[in-house]
C-alpha cells in the first residue's frame, strides 16, 4: 500500500482562528496529494495520558509529498494563523 500519515496533536487556543486555518488547509494539500482521513476531538482517554484536545490524520502518497507540503509556500504562510488559533505537534509516519 504505501504512504505517509502526518499526525497532528492539537490544543486549541482560539475557536475562531482555528476555523479560520481549517478552512484554508484543504487547498494547500491538493497540489502533494495530501487527504484528510480523521480529525476529532478527544473524547476520553483509554490508556495512559493524551496531550492535546484534538487530532488530525493526513494521508500522502509518500514522505516526500508529505514534507513537500509542510515546506510549501501555501503552508507556511499559513503558520502565522495556526500558531495564533492552536499549539500543534506534527509528525510524519511512513507506512
Amino acid at each position: 500500500m504505501g504512504g505517509a500519515f502526518v499526525i497532528g496533536q492539537i490544543t486549541i487556543k482560539d475557536e475562531a482562528k482555528w476555523e479560520a486555518y481549517r478552512r484554508e488547509v484543504p487547498a494547500t494539500l491538493l497540489p502533494w496529494g495530501g487527504e484528510v482521513m480523521a480529525r476529532g476531538r478527544l473524547a476520553r482517554e483509554l490508556d495512559g495520558q493524551c496531550s492535546g484536545t484534538d487530532r488530525v490524520v493526513i494521508r500522502f502518497p509518500d514522505v516526500s509529498r508529505a514534507t513537500g507540503w509542510h515546506a510549501s509556500a501555501a503552508y507556511q504562510a499559513l503558520i502565522p494563523l495556526r500558531k495564533q488559533a492552536a499549539d500543534i505537534d506534527l509528525a510524519c509516519f511512513e507506512e
